[in-house]
């Protein structure tokens, strides 16, 4: 009586999870069935020996009563080696007088006190199978939210490695050292967009003590800038605004290129917005990092140009094989081109794909006149 109460609580605790969890029954009851029939197994392997051979088995779980029936499969042969994996055919047609060579008998062999251990391996299966489909759902919403930006809250910070630890929903993320922005502040309850990378497979990168995985999130990717300005621009949302390219150094600079196909419309100043409106939060999420932003031209030349902003520009000169330019500007503009340690020059080089050689217009034209010079004298040597 008490095994057949048993039986049915497990009915019933199956069915229950499989709704609190949005699993299948079946899939449960099959995991029960496998983790059964290993228990068995090892059972058998320890009674008769390591290099006895295991035995074929087939679980059987009554889905309604719960009642647990095991069958050993042998195969009917002439003359019996394995008495393990084989049935003489005189035996077989004991059972079955229709059985013939090579046809499968199967005999029960549901062990008398096998109730315990089923009542284990059920246990442990279903545990694993309810682990396994949570973790399968997590790494669908993943997929849904990487190289997305979400809200963190901090939660805790490492003190040896730096690592923060934050809460993203439901989930839990970890944002690096290396993925920090040096003016952010790391208190616990601190509220700061990330963007989202990749899962953390490393638990020692994990926080201590959290139970699923975790979400590894970044403060410095330019795609967190991208994903900024589509949310504070309606015209990138709609379409009317492209952004091309983003060359970022983080906490310290950004130069972003947009394009618009329709002529009435400004990409700079939608992404700008009114009285400055929609890149002052973008610039007060990233902590006042500076934001240029640049129009993008099919013009190489132009585009270079536009990219050296806020220098003006008196020439370039492109060299589409090599993808390289040489780029003209006023002596009193040179250091604003080139910018603070060749930060705009080298910003408006990853905005642009090209190499950027800068020149003041003095040093063009002593440039200009020694190669002149040089020039001459070659004609007269000769």
């Amino acid at each position: 009586m008490a095994e057949k109460n048993e039986n049915r609580e497990m009915i019933e605790a199956v069915t229950l999870l499989a709704k609190e969890k949005g699993i299948s029954k079946e899939v449960l009851f099959t995991a029960i069935e496998e983790a059964l029939k290993n228990a068995y197994k090892n059972n058998f392997n320890k009674q008769y020996g390591a290099a006895q051979p295991s035995v074929n088995v087939r679980v059987e779980l009554d889905r309604v009563s719960g009642a647990v029936r095991l069958f050993a499969r042998k195969t009917v042969v002439e003359y019996v080696i394995d008495e393990v994996s084989e049935i003489s055919i005189e035996e077989a047609r004991k059972i079955q007088p229709s059985f013939q060579e090579d046809d499968i008998v199967e005999i029960e062999v549901t062990p008398k006190n096998f109730r315990r251990v089923a009542a284990q391996a059920a246990k442990q299966s279903i545990v694993q199978k309810i682990r396994e489909a949570e973790h399968g759902r997590f790494y669908e919403q993943f997929a849904e939210k990487e190289n997305e930006i979400l809200t963190a809250i901090v939660h805790s910070v490492d003190p040896e490695t730096g690592a923060v630890y934050v809460e993203l929903g439901k989930n839990e993320g970890v944002l690096e050292k290396s993925q920090q922005m040096a003016m952010d502040v790391y208190a616990p309850g601190e509220r700061f967009k990330v963007y989202v990378m990749e899962l953390v497979n490393d638990r020692r990168l994990a926080r201590p003590g959290s139970k699923g995985p975790q979400i590894s999130v970044t403060r410095i990717h330019s795609g967190l800038v991208k994903r900024l300005f589509e949310l504070e621009v309606p015209e990138i949302q709609r379409g009317i605004v492209q952004i091309k390219s983003i060359a970022r150094e983080a906490g310290s600079r950004t130069k972003m290129a947009v394009y618009s196909a329709e002529a009435l419309v400004d990409p700079v100043g939608s992404c700008v917005g009114p009285r400055g409106q929609r890149v002052e939060r973008v610039v007060t999420e990233l902590r006042g990092e500076k934001i240029d932003i640049i129009k993008w031209s099919a013009d190489p030349a132009e585009f270079i140009a536009n990219a050296l902003n806020p220098a003006k520009v008196v020439s370039v000169t492109v060299n589409e094989k090599e993808k390289a330019c040489h780029v003209v500007v006023p002596d009193n503009q040179l250091s604003l081109a080139i910018g603070k340690e060749g930060q705009n020059a080298r910003l408006a080089a990853k905005l642009t794909g090209w190499k950027i050689d800068i020149k003041s217009e003095s040093q063009a034209q002593e440039e200009l006149l020694a190669a002149q010079a040089a020039a001459e004298e070659s004609e007269s040597a000769q």
